[in-house]
């Protein structure tokens, strides 16, 4: 695994390279980030964001959630998927609330990831995006970015997020989460765009080799490029033209 000094510098290079780097979930309070982060587990934060402003509406708060319609609240939610496991996560989550938090939202981890339905990585995003406490949350994008560069050495999240913690001060730890996160959806995909990433340098992935095979084999596939019209190609001719042809 790569030294905290070059983790740092990873870190601070894709920062660079993804500057408005931030959750994509839209929210007005924690309670709301919550809900959403909930949701977002197997799909997009867009379909997500589609479905929010109607449920907020009808559940603005953990009191209200907590006394739903399951029916309701199935139907309200279904197009984010699982949507009965997720209806269970997000009732059981506002009784929590309800009856040991006076129904707000604590900012601790610790009393967080014993809400029914909220993992460490639900956590450390509420706490750091709604509460102003450092979270370093940790998802398949985040698992994938820091294995495939060297930074963390493990597919454990909670073992990856002590990993990268103790490497990187509190203060840049969601803004790291955040960009690494953004890193995997636009650049280290699972069929990575190696050659559009500012760290392809000090990535263990593209030392042993990854990146150039994936590379080679975009460009083999790749479609030629189109011209302009009107315009000829090096190497191309315009047919004859026939007699009264306009």
């Amino acid at each position: 695994m790569k030294s905290p000094a070059t983790t740092r510098a990873v870190v601070k290079a894709l920062g660079r390279q993804h500057p408005a780097a931030a959750t994509e979930l839209r929210y007005e309070n924690p309670f709301q980030l919550l809900v959403a982060t909930i949701l977002s587990a197997q799909t997009t934060d867009q379909r997500v964001n589609s479905v929010t402003p109607a449920l907020f509406a009808r559940y603005p708060d953990a009191g209200a959630l907590a006394e739903a319609d399951v029916v309701e609240l199935e139907h309200l939610i279904q197009s984010t998927g699982f949507f009965r496991q997720k209806s269970r996560a997000l009732t059981g989550m506002a009784n929590g609330l309800v009856d040991q938090h006076d129904a707000q939202v604590p900012a601790s981890l610790d009393a967080l990831v014993r809400l029914p339905g909220v993992g460490r990585k639900t956590a450390n995003v509420v706490l750091g995006h709604a509460l102003g406490v450092p979270g370093l949350a940790v998802d398949r994008h985040v698992l994938r970015v820091a294995n495939r560069i060297g930074i963390a050495r493990s597919e454990d999240p909670e073992v990856v997020e002590r990993q990268l913690s103790a490497a990187l001060p509190p203060k840049v730890w969601t803004l790291t989460s955040d960009t690494l996160i953004l890193h995997g959806r636009r650049i280290c995909r699972p069929r990575p765009l190696c050659d559009r990433c500012a760290v392809r340098g000090d990535c263990d992935f593209v030392r042993q080799g990854g990146g150039t095979s994936l590379l080679r084999a975009s460009r083999s596939t790749s479609p030629p490029a189109k011209t302009a019209p009107g315009r000829r190609t090096a190497g191309t001719s315009t047919p004859p033209r026939r007699r009264g042809s306009r």
